[in-house]
């Protein structure tokens, strides 16, 4: 008999699981074979995708700048999360009923780090390119204090969110308030994630929307004073491509889980979010893999690190590509945007 008030620090996690409704099996399905190989394999790419954008920056010294710390830490982030995923996979299904309250707890809290940690960098690599944009500065004028207090606020507020519901923010004392799909968490507890993955997207949207206004009108007096080049239009168009490919990744991979932990914040009885959970979380775990991609592997110098590394052979570069390099996009979006001062002298701003 459930007592009101009480707390259930003794009970096993089939307990809460069947307070909340939420199916714990005793074998291995054929839905559960299937999450789990998708997961493994998620996993893997994850790990091994960020270890080399780790080992790229690490081993390049082009890459020892502030900026550049910012994209190792989305790389780090994203690691940990595989990592916490991986653990996941191998603690889930029939195995979910043999662990212990503690053992649930550091498996979800793993994944609520990790997760937390790469959206807030995220957030923090916009904040820094906007910075950048608007007072046309290189990458190398970053001050490194600066990106540093970014990389360790991140992480305070990452492992924050991580630890709060083993302590505190669970509903070990109040099984009315439990989660359907965390049965040990409480429901404001995955309303308020939701919410702060949906103030992220949104400050992400405004940032780079900004940004795009801002080069899009040095782009038109641009063409006032000098002669209309092809170049304008291509780097608006390129602008506009890497925006939508940004903000699209996290769209496509954060709003279909985001949506299902509201709703389940919210307390909606109606909603079947447990049919489709393990899903979206796999879908916002396959974002570790895109940030490599959108945010690292569309940089020409990272991706010439990446060939040296995984071919184990020093390429020296040329001359001429030494000296391009400083007119190298180092936030891996691909665009250097080159805005000449009154048609005159060149001046760097990148996104």
């Amino acid at each position: 008999m459930v007592t009101m008030g009480q707390c259930y620090y003794n009970e096993t996690i089939g307990f809460f699981y069947n307070n909340s409704g939420k199916e714990l099996s005793s074998h291995w399905r054929p839905k559960d074979l299937v999450v789990v190989a998708l997961g493994l394999t998620v996993s893997v790419l994850v790990l091994l995708t960020n270890l080399l954008v780790i080992a790229a920056i690490a081993s390049n010294r082009r890459f020892h700048q502030p900026i550049y710390y910012l994209l190792g830490n989305l790389a780090a982030a994203d690691l940990f999360a595989g990592v916490a995923y991986l653990f996941l996979m191998f603690h889930t299904g029939p195995r979910t009923a043999r662990l212990s309250l503690q053992g649930w707890f550091v498996r979800q809290g793993l994944l609520d780090t990790s997760l937390t940690a790469s959206v807030a960098t995220l957030l923090a690599i916009a904040v820094e390119r906007h910075r950048s944009v608007m007072a046309v500065q290189l990458h190398s004028r970053l001050p490194p204090g600066r990106v540093i207090m970014l990389i360790v606020g991140v992480w305070v507020a990452a492992l924050g969110l991580g630890l709060l519901p083993a302590h505190s923010w669970h509903c070990l004392c109040a099984l009315d308030r439990c989660s359907r799909m965390a049965p040990l968490l409480s429901r404001s507890y995955l309303a308020v994630w939701a919410l702060s993955s949906l103030l992220v997207f949104l400050l992400m949207v405004a940032v780079y929307t900004r940004i795009f206004f801002y080069v899009r009108r040095r782009v038109q007096r641009m063409a006032e004073h000098v002669s209309c080049h092809p170049r304008y239009r291509e780097t608006t168009l390129n602008l506009v491509k890497t925006v939508v490919i940004i903000l699209g990744a996290f769209v496509v991979c954060w709003t279909p889980g985001q949506v299902v932990l509201l709703l389940d914040g919210l307390g909606c009885k109606s909603c079947n979010v447990l049919a489709v959970e393990k899903y979206f979380l796999l879908l916002a775990e396959a974002n570790s893999l895109v940030n490599a991609v959108v945010y690292s592997c569309r940089d020409a110098e990272m991706r010439r690190t990446f060939r040296r590394l995984l071919c184990c052979r020093c390429l020296r570069p040329s001359t001429h590509e030494s000296v391009r390099y400083t007119a190298s996009t180092p936030t891996g979006t691909g665009i250097r945007i080159m805005l000449p001062e009154n048609g005159h002298s060149l001046m760097d701003s990148t996104l």
